[in-house]
């Protein structure tokens, strides 16, 4: 090894590196700001990092936000590991997107049952015979009234509540093959 070998050895990262290094965790930074208030209990933040990430998400001015952000990016470079940070950022959101698609999946099926009336119950008491086809007629006429009177969606969300557990685990949110092929795992769970 050379003289000047050693010497790189010693300095540690180069400037780009460092650089680079500090772009990663804006970027970081960014996407955590952007996380609901749900979503950021779930990320292992010290009380220091989610105050600031809190301040961040409430400002509002383009500048003082990006200057805020950047404070944040600026104060968890001070932390000696992210990864845990990075892990919990990155990871849900491939989990967001099938419960995105599973929570409209059900509100599909409750619009239809809503609009449909009779014709999509008897389809999804097919697929989910243990369903309690009593209650779930009369939050539909409830529902259709409430439309109508323009009144607050109880009886809506309370049919979406009723419908949840049954597409919850269900792990292809695709319509009447999905509920076929797991509505009996389904039930069970629930």
């Amino acid at each position: 090894m050379n003289a000047h070998d050693q010497d790189q050895e010693e300095l540690g990262p180069s400037r780009s590196q460092r650089r680079r290094d500090a772009l990663d965790v804006l970027v970081l930074a960014e996407k955590l700001v952007a996380l609901t208030a749900t979503q950021l209990r779930e990320v292992p933040l010290d009380d220091t990092l989610l105050e600031h990430v809190r301040l961040a998400q409430k400002i509002t001015a383009h500048i003082a936000h990006k200057r805020q952000v950047h404070f944040l990016a600026k104060l968890m470079r001070k932390q000696d590991d992210l990864e845990p940070i990075r892990l919990a950022v990155d990871k849900p959101l491939e989990v967001r997107r099938k419960e995105t698609a599973e929570l409209h999946l059900i509100e599909r099926w409750r619009e239809r049952l809503i609009e449909d009336g009779d014709e999509a119950l008897s389809e999804l008491i097919g697929s989910f015979p243990d369903l309690d086809r009593n209650r779930l007629r009369q939050l539909m006429r409830q529902a259709q009234v409430e439309r109508r009177e323009n009144r607050a969606p109880s009886a809506q969300r309370a049919i979406f509540q009723m419908l949840k557990p049954l597409f919850r685990s269900d792990p292809n949110p695709e319509p009447e093959v999905a509920i076929e092929d797991d509505g009996e795992d389904a039930r069970q769970d629930s």
